[in-house]
């Protein structure tokens, strides 16, 4: 039996607990669009690289105290002041006014002008979750975090099924006492039914499932886990629009090989899925989107700044990845993608250079930058292959130098040093 435990409206119950005031009133949190990581000015940059499951992704963050004026408004010193960001969380009080998670911040604010909007801080968001986690190990032999605000249990032979709503209801009243945090929690003898229970529990409150195929039969297929925008429209091409019509169509999602083996499984609660442990890091990337840009050295200082930062999250884990991928979409639908194999001892320096090699090397369309992507993978240390003797002197000194500036970064954030091709 699984318990699928999820905080409802994570980042704003989350503010709650650190500001009682927010309590009961409309409030969102907000964060802007990331693309600060290419300003030439920012207050010591940190980084949250933590893969115990609470953030799936790095994330960078500012030492610096932010209000809503300091961190949403922009002026361009001619008086005229604009609203940036976007919602990342809202209230359920704020959610009844029409704001939406992703919605910009200044059309959020004209739907419910009374609205409190707060800047993110994922420090404090990453020590809640953590202490969470805690928490309801100390309840649940077997717990997995599956997010941020998300944790799934198995109580099979810690709980008897005749006791589990209690359990449940009982632990959900824990946690409000203990953290201050709403939680919903689904429950059925199948993971991923337990999760998708949940969405009936929200907000603040507990469901379990009796007998799934009544309670799938009319669930639209976009309500599952898993099933995303593009596979839906698959799905819809087959006739299939809930997940009682995929229970229907067990031989068309088999020959579908194992990802339709996989969803058709799950659907029906025969996978038997159990809790997963902590997984290693198999990759490490940075994708950001933009107004389009036309400038190619431009987009060069942007490919390095993001170089930098996966530079430092590779030595914050001591990795040496062998692979590196350079990933540009243009506004006219243009993609680029390249590969490159490097078997040498990763650094800093390699790593720009190769970079810069190859985005040069590829032909540009005559059109603007909208998006690029760094990424590196192949990690030695968990596909062991042989590195390149022929460049040992050089590249265990550039190795060197690497570690002194991660030091330095640590210490004083990580802008505290670029090389030329940054600026």
């Amino acid at each position: 039996m699984f318990l699928h435990i999820d905080v409802d409206s994570f980042f704003a119950s989350a503010e709650r607990v650190f500001d009682p005031s927010l309590r009961g009133i409309p409030m969102a949190v907000g964060s802007r669009s990331n693309l600060e990581i290419f300003e030439s000015k920012r207050s010591r940059i940190r980084l949250m690289n933590d893969n115990s499951g609470a953030f799936v992704a790095p994330v960078f963050y500012s030492d610096a105290t932010r209000t809503f004026e300091s961190y949403f408004i922009d002026d361009d010193g001619k008086g005229e002041r604009r609203i940036r960001g976007i919602i990342t969380s809202a209230s359920y009080e704020a959610r009844a006014c029409g704001v939406k998670t992703t919605m910009p911040v200044a059309q959020a604010l004209q739907c419910c002008p009374q609205m409190v909007v707060v800047p993110s801080c994922y420090p404090h968001y990453h020590t809640l979750s953590k202490a969470l986690h805690r928490f309801i190990c100390s309840k649940i032999p077997q717990v997995e975090q599956y997010s941020i605000d998300e944790f799934f249990a198995d109580v099979s032979g810690w709980v008897s099924k005749k006791e589990v709503y209690a359990f449940a209801s009982k632990l959900k009243e824990e946690i409000m006492q203990k953290f201050m945090l709403p939680v919903s929690i689904g429950i059925s003898d199948a993971k991923w039914i337990a999760k998708l229970a949940t969405k009936s529990a929200k907000p603040y409150g507990v469901f379990m499932v009796e007998d799934i195929e009544s309670y799938t039969r009319t669930v639209p297929i976009e309500d599952f886990p898993g099933i995303g925008k593009g596979f839906a429209r698959k799905l819809k091409a087959h006739y299939i629009h809930t997940l009682g019509d995929i229970k229907a169509q067990k031989a068309l999602f088999y020959r579908w090989k194992k990802p339709g083996i996989q969803l058709y499984k799950r659907v029906t609660g025969t996978d038997g899925e159990g809790i997963s442990g902590k997984s290693a890091r198999k990759s490490i990337g940075i994708s950001r989107t933009f107004d389009p840009i036309y400038d190619i050295s431009e987009i060069k200082r942007r490919i390095m700044v993001m170089a930098r930062h996966i530079s430092y999250m590779a030595m914050a884990i001591s990795a040496n990845p062998t692979t590196y991928y350079l990933r540009i979409g243009y506004e006219n639908g243009t993609r680029i993608k390249v590969r490159r194999k490097v078997t040498r001892i990763f650094s800093e320096p390699l790593f720009k250079k190769s970079l810069e090699e190859m985005f040069e090397n590829e032909e540009k369309p005559y059109c603007g930058a909208i998006k690029l992507t760094v990424t590196v993978s192949d990690f030695t240390k968990d596909t062991p292959r042989t590195l390149s003797l022929l460049s040992l002197d050089e590249d265990r000194t550039k190795r060197h130098l690497t570690r002194t500036m991660q030091r330095l970064r640590e210490r004083f954030g990580l802008d505290i040093i670029k090389t030329g091709s940054e600026l």
